[in-house]
């Protein structure tokens, strides 16, 4: 989920327990190439293998700084002659080395956080260099996480610290050195994040140990493969509650929970939900991808965040009226679809929400039937922009994909959300399972262990569909993706019966075959070529598309959006007189 720039429909509030957010405080601006995420990588990162991150955090809360100590293993391509990675400009570097020979100030730079360091000598095929950078400063504070990027220095309900890092819509340099696009991932990534005792560092990964020495604590966690934004720093004073999960696949995935002490009760409540969504997870699309690390979540005071096998989570223990935890079942979602299977580019993030938020609706039709499943596509619906594309064709930086202004924004999530539920209907499930699982796994018959993480474009995505049912679905992506507007379906009744006719944006084709209900009877007309006919006599009565299977343009929607807009504008205005008139 990217809960950091658009609010899903049932997130309307940042809930945090009784801890209270703290303020950002007046800070430096981040440069526009830092507060962006995902610019086209420089061609030495291209040239390269991220092998190894090994990074040291020393995090001290009094201060609201950060010290940080990154050894980067990269193994060149291509023959290079310097390494470049992305970290924010207003941290002091104190040094730079290369191999363990420190570099001279001359051989490096970072004027808009992009830091190039010329290498002592040229890299050929092969070769590896381990880049050591360490640096201090205060990281850049989020005024709203996890809707702003940043960091969110806060005090848990008992008075102690509790600090949390949100970086997905600016970008993993906000705290660390990385190559700051959806491609960037390391193979591993190994922290060790020292914080003051007894407070507790919850890590991606597996956890190492723990050290102690001198009124301090230093937590070490290895993680395989993280997504370059899942990399997280949690503290505060946690207890944590453990578990087993017994895998239809014949592994054992350890379950971690840490909470704020004295929330027990609820805590566990939230904890008796992790079995039964990973029932859901791997019986609808495979493997738990880091059964052999754990099924993590940690408390933040902030709404939630995808945080590869370390998950944000912040909904305060509140139950959506389907009974569960939408925001524990959505984050979840994203280890199978953001870091399992990760977007090649931020063009393609509708790959990580389209699907993400698809699969509440489908874990309310698998835990409780279909009137739930519906109801919730029927707030999906409601919620459509239709403004741009969902996917533009071209490069785009997450800031550009997430901002409603330039890009779809949350059209990525309910958009995509029905676009996949149509494609379901359309293909069928045992195809459209197939496809979800060869897109995240690379295999229709996945195992633990026989599957890597990997990265997907929305081509290579189409390309599956067709390979799997053998059928050409490019005009079904054309209509739904690549342009803004829904298809109309155009509907002409006539003494013998009805005429239906698609319409779309720019006339592209779109044979999307429509279930008609006549007098109780269904049938569905193949509409080839766009159209189609049904023979009925005078006064019967007909539904078109009576289980809702598509996807389309419905005139009453606008309006209800229309009206629904100028009364919440009014409310506003209401509000401001109110406020003005108490002063």
């Amino acid at each position: 989920m990217k809960t950091s720039r658009i609010a899903l429909a049932a997130c309307i509030f940042l809930a945090a327990g009784s801890a209270a957010y703290a303020q950002a405080q007046k800070q430096p601006k981040l440069t526009e190439f830092t507060l962006a995420t995902g610019a086209p990588r420089a061609p030495e990162q291209l040239a390269v293998v991220f092998e190894k991150a090994d990074l040291q955090f020393k995090v001290d809360p009094a201060k609201r700084s950060l010290s940080g100590d990154a050894a980067l293993t990269f193994r060149a391509t291509a023959p290079i002659s310097r390494l470049s990675v992305e970290l924010d400009r207003n941290y002091a570097i104190e040094s730079v080395s290369v191999d363990s020979r420190k570099s001279p100030k001359t051989a490096y730079r970072n004027p808009e956080g992009r830091l190039t360091v010329d290498l002592p000598q040229p890299l050929s095929v092969g070769e590896r260099a381990v880049l050591r950078i360490v640096y201090a400063g205060k990281p850049h504070v989020a005024d709203r996480a996890p809707w702003d990027g940043g960091f969110v220095w806060a005090k848990a309900p008992t008075g102690e610290p509790w600090i949390a890092s949100a970086v997905q819509g600016e970008g993993c340099d906000l705290f660390w050195p990385c190559i700051d696009h959806p491609q960037g991932e390391p193979l591993e990534v190994t922290q060790h994040i020292t914080v003051p005792a007894p407070l507790v560092a919850a890590g991606n990964g597996v956890a190492l140990g723990m050290d102690e020495k001198g009124g301090w604590r230093t937590y070490h966690w290895r993680a395989r493969d993280p997504d370059t934004y899942a990399i997280s720093l949690n503290i505060g004073p946690f207890e944590v509650l453990e578990g087993e999960y017994k895998s239809r696949y014949g592994n054992t995935i350890p379950l971690r929970y840490w909470y704020l002490k004295g929330n027990q009760a609820k805590a566990r409540e939230l904890f008796a939900e992790f079995p039964t969504m990973l029932d859901f997870f791997e019986g609808y699309i495979g493997p738990y991808p880091f059964g052999d690390e754990k099924m993590g979540v940690v408390q933040t005071p902030h709404l939630g965040m995808e945080h590869q096998t370390v998950n944000a989570y912040g909904n305060d223990y509140k139950k959506s009226e389907y009974g569960y935890d939408w925001l524990l079942q959505h984050e979840f979602a994203h280890e199978w679809f953001g870091n399992q299977l990760t977007n090649s580019d931020w063009d393609d993030m509708w790959l990580h929400e389209g699907y993400g938020t698809y699969m509440q609706p489908l874990y309310l039709q698998w835990l409780r039937g279909d009137m739930e499943y519906y109801a919730n596509l029927m707030k999906h619906r409601t919620d459509l922009i239709n403004k741009f594309p969902v996917v533009s064709g071209h490069t785009q930086t997450g800031s550009q994909v997430y901002d409603e202004a330039t890009g779809p924004g949350h059209d990525l999530y309910y958009k995509g959300s029905l676009v996949l539920h149509t494609l379901r209907n359309l293909i069928g499930d045992r195809d459209f399972f197939a496809v979800t699982r060869q897109a995240v796994y690379g295999t229709d018959k996945p195992t633990p262990g026989n599957f890597k993480p990997r990265y997907l474009s929305t081509p290579q995505y189409i390309d599956i569909v067709n390979k799997v049912t053998g059928n050409d679905y490019r005009w079904f992506f054309d209509v739904y993706l690549y342009q803004a507007a829904l298809p109309e379906l155009i509907a002409e009744r006539d003494a013998k019966g009805l005429s239906l006719r698609w319409k779309t944006q720019s006339g592209k084709p779109f044979p999307m075959p429509v279930e008609v209900r006549v007098d109780g009877r269904e049938r569905v007309v193949a509409m080839k070529g766009g159209s189609g006919r049904v023979d009925m006599p005078a006064g019967a009565v007909y539904t078109i598309d009576p289980h809702s299977k598509v996807l389309r343009e419905l005139p009453y929607m606008g309006q209800f959006k229309a009206d629904k807009a100028a009364r919440d504008k009014a409310a506003q205005a209401a509000k401001a007189t109110a406020n003005s008139a108490k002063k």
